[in-house]
């Protein structure tokens, strides 16, 4: 099970956090990677482009001139393609270009690369990012003393309003929720900043075995609270 230490925003240890050998100790699967980066970026894709045929542009149906003896083309309609204003053949339509993807599969790639940051020494524990007032300066501050710098993901509550506030005029710097996590992010971005919230939510969402153990924990409890209000 692999241990990292955790860091407060002056870089000083504070502690030590567990990781889970399934989240974070994952074998490095490049196919699965692959195909959930297309899969992403594909999903992605407005497909909203569309060109309108000659069935869809404007125009009467009737036939300009007879078909034979005056010596010019043969015309049929003054919606053709050959004409100005006519339709257009064979041009992009509306379309919906996402590629689904089972969700062991998303979350197995998921898991594969946050272990490779970890492995890579990119992963960064904090105890929590707490600042005073929403000011960039006390954001760039706190990743200069942490030694980060470049592409940097920083992963906490979505109810950070400081942090969220601080961080989004920094160049290079992005924050998520631990449920806002994806497979695009954790590649682009070179550095990897966890909260120990942040972290421990991440294992239960993403560890196979609690997520299975979830619904049972739930039953449990609920079959308690009916026994209580029975007695």
């Amino acid at each position: 099970m692999p241990t990292v230490k955790v860091r407060n925003l002056k870089n000083e240890e504070v502690g030590d956090l567990e990781l889970s050998d399934a989240v974070f100790g994952a074998e490095l699967n490049e196919a699965l990677i692959h195909a959930a980066v297309k899969a992403h970026l594909a999903g992605a894709r407005q497909g909203t482009v569309g060109t309108k045929t000659r069935g869809d542009v404007s125009g009467s149906g009737r036939k300009l001139w007879k078909q034979k003896g005056t010596g010019r083309a043969r015309i049929a309609s003054i919606r053709s393609p050959l004409w100005k204003g006519g339709g257009n053949v064979h041009g992009p339509q509306a379309r919906d270009w996402s590629q689904p993807l089972p969700k062991k599969m998303r979350r197995g790639a998921l898991r594969s690369a946050l272990s490779e940051r970890l492995r890579e020494g990119n992963l960064v524990v904090v105890e929590e990012l707490v600042f005073s007032q929403p000011k960039t300066k006390e954001f760039v501050g706190a990743l200069a003393s942490l030694g980060l710098g470049g592409k940097t993901l920083v992963v906490d509550t979505i109810d950070n309003d400081n942090l969220l506030l601080a961080a989004r005029n920094v160049k290079g710097a992005k924050v998520v929720g631990s449920y806002g996590v994806n497979i695009y992010d954790v590649l682009y971005h070179e550095k990897l900043v966890l909260t120990r919230a942040a972290a421990e939510t991440m294992q239960a969402q993403l560890d196979p075995a609690k997520r299975a153990s979830a619904p049972e924990a739930a039953g449990e409890a609920e079959e308690n609270t009916q026994e209580e209000e029975a007695a």
